[in-house]
């Protein structure tokens, strides 16, 4: 399980590093941002909700809300 989430956390981190290297583009615009700009964007949406997710896999969340 621990292993799985570490994994989890790396997702945000590849989409962001290595996603911005073949989303570097300015057209099509999304939501009136340039392509890169919107990609970025919606990466930061995402990593919130991977984030939500590592929280509630995680054991040790689970010791401190039973205290």
């Amino acid at each position: 399980m621990n292993t799985f989430i570490k994994l989890l956390a790396l997702i945000p981190f590849a989409g962001l590093l290595i996603g911005t290297y073949f989303a570097n583009k300015v057209t099509p615009y999304l939501f009136g941002m340039p392509f890169l700009l919107a990609y970025c964007v919606i990466w930061v949406v995402l990593t919130t909700f991977l984030m939500i997710i590592i929280y509630k896999l995680d054991p040790r969340n689970k010791e401190s809300e039973m205290e």
